[in-house]
């Protein structure tokens, strides 16, 4: 896919002040310590828990952070990072009647007053870019067309995960650079560091292939009967899907609904990473 796509179900909110990266730093998973302008880091907002409420990107633009997210669950985000702020000087403002969010997997020449910036999860996810509305051109291809991208690539998106219930290294965000195990605490650290050390995660966010009728989210995966996963997003002959890892046999195909379906291990998460296997 070379052709630029308009990504309708994300947007944009930023934050400034001069206690903007500080007040960050001791929330999100990422260590904003690493962001470096026309860069971005990938990160996760947690429960206190350590399970998953929201992840976005965030990059450095001039004298403040631009926050690509989520758009229907942007009320919830800003919520909870209002309450985190408490004194720190930063204000947290909505840019989405004015800013949007594009997506290419090839070249695309971007109009000047675009934020361009490389996906830090995967190189195959390509560039993003925030630019005005108005600057929007009206021949980009629609979000379907990143979604199938996606799923090929075997990355979950956020309707993957189960709020306040998937652990993030459920999620892979290990793998896609979306937690650091160097940084100081932030909130949930404390079950994701114990889950890593711990050296197994009993359940990965994995691509599935679809044989029959796409299944609905949450359909069950069963082998010979056993629940042992459910179907998460999905598009055509491609899903993602949340499974135990113990009960997946390399190469075989479980039920789901009236479909079949075959998992496989991303080529950028390492067998080991997904069983805790040594060899």
């Amino acid at each position: 896919m070379t052709e630029a796509v308009l990504l309708a179900s994300r947007t944009v909110f930023e934050i400034t002040g001069e206690d903007r990266k500080n007040f960050l730093q001791g929330v999100i998973t990422q260590d904003i310590t690493s962001l470096t302008p026309g860069q971005a880091i990938y990160a996760a907002l947690l429960t206190p828990q350590g399970k998953y409420l929201h992840d976005f990107l965030i990059i450095e633009d001039g004298e403040r952070l631009l926050i690509d997210a989520l758009a229907e669950r942007l009320p919830d985000l800003l919520r909870r990072l209002t309450m985190y702020r408490l004194r720190s000087k930063a204000q947290l403002t909505p840019l989405s009647d004015s800013l949007a969010v594009a997506a290419s997997f090839g070249e695309t020449s971007w109009p000047a007053s675009a934020v361009v910036y490389k996906d830090p999860r995967h190189p195959g996810l390509g560039e993003r870019a925030i630019l005005p509305r108005g600057d929007v051109a009206t021949d980009l291809g629609d979000e379907a067309t990143y979604d199938r991208e996606r799923l090929r690539l075997g990355i979950p998106a956020p309707e993957d995960f189960e709020i306040d219930k998937t652990l993030i290294l459920e999620g892979n965000l290990d793998a896609l650079h979306g937690v650091s195990f160097t940084k100081g605490c932030y909130v949930g650290q404390e079950l994701t560091t114990r889950t890593k050390h711990r050296g197994k995660v009993r359940r990965r966010l994995l691509p599935v292939k679809v044989s029959g009728p796409l299944p609905a989210p949450g359909t069950p995966i069963t082998r010979d009967g056993k629940a042992i996963g459910q179907i998460r997003s999905g598009q055509g002959n491609r899903a993602m899907a949340s499974l135990r890892v113990e009960d997946l046999t390399p190469g075989a195909s479980y039920a789901a609904g009236d479909a079949e379906i075959t998992p496989s291990w991303p080529d950028w998460l390492p067998r080991a990473e997904i069983t805790g296997d040594d060899d």
